[in-house]
């Protein structure tokens, strides 16, 4: 496979540039969903339709994460990002100005595929970072993609308050466009060799040999569903409790719905720490701790259903336990194969965000069919199930040869096992 050298250091400029690239292409994927119950009544659709519009723009980055992303091992990620971004605004420019429900649903899925950037930037930050910093790097700027999709519904609801859900995409097109010319001014300028006989089909089946023998790579996939399922889910379904559908005791604005993510983000802000666990050593421990708040973080919000102060803290616990799954999982993934990490991201995000439409589309319809009580049960339910899958993997993975960062860090301190 390709081998990239940057001829740029990995300074904190440019560390933030990824992050700050990584939480605007993610941003993308929901700006209009703590808008739906808005944009369902403006095109004259149920609640699950709604749900779907959502759905159908993880779908797009499904199709990106399986198609674009694998890109980023051969070819100037610089040159890939760029255009990526640069599709993504002319896909939001397009659906702000959508007449219908059927435009608006493919402008959206258009705009899932160019959101792929977000994870040819995290890769690419690994690639150049030094051994010794890539848990805190990759946990930076996977704080600032997850920050940037709680900060897209906080930036959605202030501007769609003032100008409409149309309105908000017409910002974040700009946004995107800002962000191509950023990238292409100041990210680190790789040299890309390819060895001959390297081509994009055989690129591809490498994903599908990679998922075959690493067992590592197939365990992170099957808890990243379901942590990204849990957390698609719940602001899918909260967008609708906040606005008071189905019964609901809140009857927030569009602001206010948004300026809940500001809750969301300060969970998010743990990520780095996490990281900086995986890099001592600590990722085992790391994995049972975090799932363990995901499940504390299901209980307050079933709590927080008619109490709002409840509520707030409920979503801060939440995402901390989201995003320090993310993490562990994606630390573990990384130190894999250091050739081979677009593809790893590739293999592990369908898997993510596989769990994300389903997440979406169920988080509506359970809204629609039991409430509040159904949705936070079932958010419950993956988190035991999570933590129960994760005892079984790190009992099979103390036998296996590679153990992710476990294995780098044992060799640092062979005490921190």
């Amino acid at each position: 496979m390709a081998t990239t050298t940057a001829s740029t250091p990995l300074t904190r400029v440019v560390v933030f540039l990824f992050a700050v690239t990584a939480g605007s292409s993610a941003g993308c994927l929901y700006y209009l969903q703590p808008l739906l119950d808005r944009v369902g009544a403006d095109l004259g659709v149920t609640t699950t339709a709604a749900g779907l519009i959502i759905s159908v723009t993880q779908a797009g980055y499904l199709v990106g994460l399986a198609l674009v992303v694998p890109l980023g091992d051969f070819v100037d990620r610089r040159r890939l990002v760029g255009a990526l971004l640069l599709i993504s605004c002319a896909g939001l420019a397009v659906a702000a100005a959508a007449p219908g429900y059927a435009v608006l649903m493919v402008m959206v899925f258009a705009v899932g595929v160019s959101a792929s950037a977000a994870q040819v930037v995290v890769p690419w930050a690994a690639a150049v970072a030094a051994p010794g910093e890539r848990g805190t790097v990759v946990g930076t700027v996977m704080s600032g993609l997850l920050i940037g999709i709680l900060a897209s519904r906080v930036f959605a609801g202030l501007i769609a308050q003032v100008g409409g859900w149309r309105t908000v995409l017409v910002v974040a097109a700009v946004v995107q466009a800002a962000m191509a010319v950023a990238i292409w001014l100041r990210a680190p300028r790789t040299a890309v060799s390819r060895p001959s006989g390297t081509t994009y089909p055989r690129v591809l089946a490498s994903i599908v040999t990679l998922i075959r023998t690493e067992s590592v790579l197939r365990h992170r996939m099957l808890l990243g569903g379901l942590n990204m399922a849990a957390f698609s889910s719940l602001w899918t379904a909260i967008a609708f409790l906040l606005a008071g559908s189905h019964g609901s005791s809140y009857h927030f604005s569009d602001a206010a719905i948004g300026l809940f993510g500001l809750a969301g983000i300060a969970g998010a802000l743990a990520a780095p720490r996490v990281g900086r666990l995986a890099d001592r050593g600590y990722l085992r421990h790391t994995q049972y701790g975090v799932w363990l708040v995901l499940l504390a973080g299901w209980g307050l919000l079933w709590l927080g259903g008619g109490q709002v102060i409840v509520l707030i803290v409920a979503l801060v616990v939440f995402d901390f336990g989201v995003q320090g799954v993310q993490i562990a999982n994606q630390a573990a993934v990384y130190s894999l194969d250091d050739t081979a990490r677009s593809r790893l991201t590739t293999a592990y995000m369908v898997s993510y965000f596989a769990g994300g439409v389903v997440g979406s589309a169920f988080g509506a319809w359970a809204y629609q069919t039991g409430g509040w009580t159904l949705v936070c049960a079932t958010g419950a339910g993956t988190a035991i199930a999570g933590m129960a899958l994760w005892g079984l993997f790190a009992f099979t993975e103390r036998h296996h040869q590679v153990q992710g960062v476990l294995a780098h860090a044992a060799l640092r301190n062979p005490h921190r096992r």
